[in-house]
């Protein structure tokens, strides 16, 4: 590779640490490539350090020993999350949004590439230190959020069906309960879609009694999978008492939803809780 200047260099590392998150990479590497000495290195990344935090890209660790290198960690500054949640609210509490069985229109949202982006980040700043293998979800309203999540933690994407696909090959299937309409469904994960005593991330894009993501987490049981957090866009409090899950992250939270008057009200979920809000 041509020997680039010193801003050149920067901005190739900077994109190069972008696209790998949650990866270890070598000093040598960039020294190898570039044709510059480790120390040379080690001052550009404390320059690209130093640039992260400030703009509040994330965070950049450096691992000492032979092994070592440098790891960039996407992180979202609180004030950041609350502006883009704020917007994201006031568009969620939009009356048009009202569906029967206290659901909201979404599709738009979850549709919209850059608006993923930024909830994908959100979730994995939640769970940056979880040691994460992978991101699952059921389809199908769920998947483009776990996909944004995933690109951030640099994992896999499991989706589990709700029907078995012969393109799938031999699935494990189980019964559960809907939360919200306490009916018995079905949903299933191909044998080969997740390797045993993997770390998993769940996301979902709405949650009203769990029964979804409860469902999910005795599914990863066959697994013997272990469930380190479960990530959800938007909850509602109408079947709080006869929630099936204690442990989760909300982005945000439907109060109450008045039909009649056609009112919305939503707010700030727990992902903001002990973070000045």
């Amino acid at each position: 590779m041509k020997k680039l200047r010193r801003s050149a260099r920067l901005v190739d590392m900077t994109q190069h640490l972008l696209a790998h998150p949650h990866t270890l990479t070598p000093l040598t590497l960039f020294a190898e490539q570039y044709g510059a000495a480790k120390s040379s290195i080690s001052e550009d990344l404390s320059i690209i350090k130093e640039a992260f935090e400030v703009q509040g890209v994330g965070l950049l660790k450096t691992v000492a020993g032979a092994a070592g290198g440098v790891k960039y960690i996407p992180q979202v500054k609180t004030e950041e999350a609350l502006h883009f949640m704020r917007e994201l609210i006031e568009q969620l509490a939009n009356p048009e949004r009202l569906l029967p069985g206290g659901y909201l229109y979404m599709s738009d949202i979850l549709g919209n590439p850059a608006t993923m982006a930024k909830i994908g980040k959100l979730f994995a700043t939640a769970y940056a230190d979880k040691n994460v293998d992978v991101v699952m979800t059921v389809e199908t309203k769920g998947i483009p959020l776990a996909y944004a999540t995933a690109m951030y933690l640099n994992v896999p994407v499991v989706i589990v069906r709700r029907d078995n696909k012969v393109t799938e090959g031999s699935v494990v299937s189980i019964n559960y309960v809907s939360g919200s309409s306490k009916r018995i469904q079905t949903m299933s994960l191909a044998r080969r879609g997740l390797a045993e005593q993997s770390r998993v991330l769940i996301v979902d894009d709405f949650m009203k009694a769990g029964g979804t993501l409860r469902g999910m987490i005795d599914l990863l049981q066959e697994f013997r999978a272990t469930v380190v957090g479960c990530g959800v866009l938007v909850e509602t409090t109408a079947d709080v008492s006869e929630r099936l899950i204690d442990e989760y992250v909300s982005l945000a939270r439907l109060r109450d939803v008045d039909f009649k008057g056609k009112q919305i009200e939503i707010e700030l979920g727990s992902f903001f809780e002990n973070r000045g809000e």
